[in-house]
């Protein structure tokens, strides 16, 4: 498997979103409950930079295979090396060990972009996702029940963090 990481772009905002949507109705990876559009998330995409908060496309054998990014933590200055990694794939991707080349190149990126910390905002029921970040040392630093309402039942949210030294 040839894996490559290439900076997105806006003209790749379509198909970021649409990746994005293809998760929702598991109710696995997402607190959306309905589809989002290109438009509604061209704010989201602005926010990242190569520089510091990249968006990243996940290139699999030369094929589009899903997108990782890093996300600000709450806003403020000091939470500046702080940042949430959120990974998603196209579902043929899925379950064949490329979320854990794309933790690795995260976790990797970190130095050039003074990261000092890691999270991951999990759902208590996304095991593989938990098993995924818990072999590369992340910890459970949150854990906040019932946050979620998904089809009238309540879900966890669990906070991973690995310190990057």
């Amino acid at each position: 498997m040839n894996v490559e990481f290439k900076y997105a772009t806006l003209e790749d905002l379509p198909k970021i979103v649409s990746t994005y949507n293809s998760t929702i109705p598991s109710r696995l990876v997402t607190a959306d409950l309905e589809p989002v559009t290109v438009v509604s998330k061209l704010q989201w995409f602005n926010a990242h930079s190569s520089a510091k908060r990249p968006l990243w496309l996940v290139i699999c054998d030369n094929e589009y295979a899903g997108w990782m990014s890093f996300n600000s933590f709450y806003g403020r200055p000091a939470y500046d090396g702080t940042v949430e990694v959120s990974i998603y794939l196209e579902e043929n991707f899925r379950g064949k060990g490329l979320g854990k080349l794309c933790l690795q190149k995260a976790i990797y990126a970190c130095g050039d972009l003074n990261v000092k910390n890691l999270l991951g905002f999990i759902f208590g029921h996304n095991e593989p996702s938990l098993k995924l970040f818990k072999q590369f040392g992340f910890e459970t630093w949150a854990h906040m029940p019932g946050v979620a309402l998904m089809d009238g039942i309540e879900r966890d949210l669990v906070i991973l963090g690995k310190k990057i030294s």
